[in-house]
């Protein structure tokens, strides 16, 4: 799996910051540090799959992929607040949260649940740079963001690809690939993604996952809208291996909807604000 673009396509002279918009900036900032921790998740993947030295060259190219998104977030950000030092966030994201790169076997319980847990993040990620790519008006964030997502649906098929591989050795049950999925999916509003948001914005004094998560959550989710929703959730339901365009699909993206709205409105409430882009 070869890079589709480098940092040296994007159109860095059309920046418009007339059209930066401050919330984006702030989750941005928050994306660019987990995008750029790539390496370790490939690390850990090279340990689940030891034996399998095709994977693990799939995944250290996936990495680099995912270290350049990094990158190329982190520069824009810094051309959207000059005092955003991506270097310094980045370390002090790395020194506060951590995985466990010395897991010699998958914390999903098999190597089918391990893929189908990373094809869940790939869902949520070209899913979340596509809605970022539509609700930005400055023209080179939507250009690195489209880039992205098109890179995360790529990975999404990398990994879907192997999981059917280990599917039909490991004949993994149907209600636990969907435990599986529905758990990783759960985990969407874990540390990893509140610490990003703190160390890259220092917003707070002190690291407060609830709030910092809030903060978090109240900007990315307001991005969404249901044609996302709609798409994610087909997603999903194919790598668990349920009809993708059935009537439960589209129920359960409706429900998504719902709840991203209901919980965007309730913590722009809590925090005194107007959801300015709730998902309609």
């Amino acid at each position: 799996m070869s890079a589709q673009w480098t940092l040296d396509d994007v159109p860095w002279d059309k920046f418009d910051p007339s059209k930066v918009d401050q919330d984006l900036v702030k989750v941005v900032k928050a994306a660019s540090m987990v995008e750029s921790n790539g390496r370790d998740y490939a690390t850990y993947l090279c340990n689940v799959f030891d034996d399998d030295p095709d994977f693990q060259q799939a995944a250290k190219d996936w990495a680099e992929e995912e270290v350049q998104h990094g990158l190329a977030l982190g520069r824009w950000a810094k051309m959207a607040d000059p005092s955003f030092d991506y270097d310094q966030c980045f370390r002090e994201f790395r020194e506060g949260f951590k995985i466990d790169t010395s897991a010699d076997a998958s914390i999903r319980g098999s190597r089918t649940g391990e893929l189908i847990a990373r094809c869940m993040v790939e869902v949520g990620t070209s899913s979340y740079y596509t809605a970022l790519a539509d609700a930005a008006q400055e023209p080179v964030l939507k250009d690195v963001c489209r880039k992205i997502a098109a890179d995360e649906l790529r990975h999404y098929r990398l990994f879907y690809k192997n999981m059917k591989r280990y599917l039909e050795r490991e004949q993994l049950t149907l209600p636990r690939r969907m435990w599986v999925a529905v758990s990783r999916i759960t985990e969407t509003e874990d540390d990893e993604l509140a610490y990003a948001y703190y160390a890259a914005n220092r917003d707070f004094e002190r690291y407060d996952r609830k709030r910092c998560g809030e903060e978090y959550i109240r900007r990315a989710y307001a991005l969404y809208r249901p044609r996302h929703l709609e798409r994610a959730m087909a997603m999903v339901f194919k790598a668990v291996g349920l009809d993708p365009q059935g009537r439960l699909s589209r129920t359960m993206s409706r429900g998504a909807s719902w709840f991203m709205q209901h919980r965007v409105q309730k913590l722009a409430k809590s925090a005194g604000h107007l959801p300015q882009r709730a998902a309609a």
